[in-house]
């Protein structure tokens, strides 16, 4: 069973439709139980880190999905979801993430916000079972207008250009995460997320 975290800043029925359709068995779920006995978590988002804090917070939230991720258990960013595990973001102010990973969340500069469309993956760990069966370059849907900042380049999965070159994809262990939306990137993020089922 795959636990989608909903703490109210998700598009979760898109996500979870997409996961349906490559044979997940699903729960969107605000519970603590729940997302301890599931086999793999899923956080997406939408919006900004400071309220999305807020609310994992006031749920109850923010040391179950560090203690799942600490237990092994395969995890999911999406979008928000994926800045969320950072440690900093600029939007609002000097925002505490969850601190799972090192780095900070940076707004664009060169080129017009949000970041919005198709985009490349350039693939950095080419043997990632994220990305099994998936060509380099390979184009995805994007939207946003704040980007990861790290110096943690072992953890960078792809690569995306956008005036500068941004991680659109990390993995760590049992954690992955992007910041594009494979639930609207047709075949392609189908493809990943039926790959994330099986890992």
């Amino acid at each position: 069973m795959i636990a989608i975290i909903d703490y109210g800043m998700g598009n979760l029925r898109s996500v979870q439709k997409a996961l349906e359709k490559v044979g997940a068995q699903t729960l969107i779920t605000e519970k603590v139980e729940d997302i301890q006995r599931a086999d793999k978590v899923v956080l997406p988002g939408v919006g900004a880190m400071q309220p999305a804090m807020a609310k994992l917070e006031s749920l109850g939230l923010i040391e179950p999905i560090k203690q799942s991720i600490s237990d092994g258990t395969p995890f999911l960013g999406i979008c928000l979801g994926f800045q969320l595990l950072f440690e900093t973001s600029d939007e609002g102010g000097n925002v505490q993430g969850l601190g799972i990973l090192k780095g900070s969340i940076k707004r664009f500069t060169a080129l017009k916000v949000p970041h919005m469309g198709w985009n490349q993956l350039d693939i950095q760990e080419k043997d990632c079972p994220l990305l099994s069966g998936i060509d380099n370059l390979a184009n995805v849907y994007f939207c946003h207008s704040y980007f990861v900042n790290s110096d943690n380049e072992d953890i960078i999965l792809t690569l995306t250009d956008y005036g500068i070159k941004f991680a659109s994809a990390v993995h760590k262990d049992n954690i992955f995460a992007v910041q594009f939306h494979p639930e609207k990137s047709q075949e392609i993020g189908l493809k990943i997320l039926r790959n994330f089922t099986q890992i």
